[in-house]
């Protein structure tokens, strides 16, 4: 019987997750990263901008002890999922899911080791190097300048907001060249 109660109680954590991730991809897809930044309007780069958003509101909220670190492994656990659910969309077989799946999870995670200690000190040469890299496909780290001045002051802004403001209207920095 406690198993049943245990299965359909409220999950105020995996709640969370869902609306923490609708946020990210909302501002991911803001225009002005693809007309104003340049960056390319593929699959690809539009995976680059969702974990960087993801990583940056992750980051804020382990800023917050236990209940931030919960928050931010639901945030984490939803993008997992919807990364699952786009490629079953987009037509990749069950045989195979589990292979693009573990591909991604390398490439979100190596993204997000890279991207952390650069947004954490906040030394903008080296996180537009890898955002150059990985968002723009380009060798020349100023191409990512704009990029890395933009995630620099969301984590700044995102620091300087309380904990529900963030789990409901993270302020992002804007998007200029």
């Amino acid at each position: 019987m406690i198993m049943l109660q245990n299965l359909f109680r409220n999950r105020p954590r995996e709640r969370l997750g869902e609306p923490l991730y609708e946020l990210a991809v909302r501002q991911a897809r803001e225009p002005a990263f693809y007309t104003t930044l340049g960056v390319a309007d593929r699959i690809d780069a539009r995976f680059e901008l969702y974990t960087l958003h993801v990583l940056l509101l992750v980051m804020r909220l382990r800023d917050e002890g236990e209940r931030g670190a919960e928050a931010a492994q639901a945030l984490f656990d939803a993008y997992v999922s919807a990364l699952d659910h786009a490629l079953r969309e987009l037509g990749v077989g069950d045989i195979t899911v589990g292979k693009k799946m573990r591909k991604l999870g390398e490439a979100m995670y190596g993204r997000m080791t890279a991207y952390e200690p650069p947004l954490r000190g906040g030394d903008k040469a080296a996180l537009a190097a890898g955002l150059s890299r990985n968002v723009f496909e380009s060798d020349d780290p100023d191409t990512g300048q704009a990029l890395a001045a933009y995630a620099l002051d969301s984590r700044a802004r995102l620091a300087a907001q309380d904990f529900a403001a963030v789990t409901t209207q993270p302020e992002w920095a804007e998007i200029k060249a």
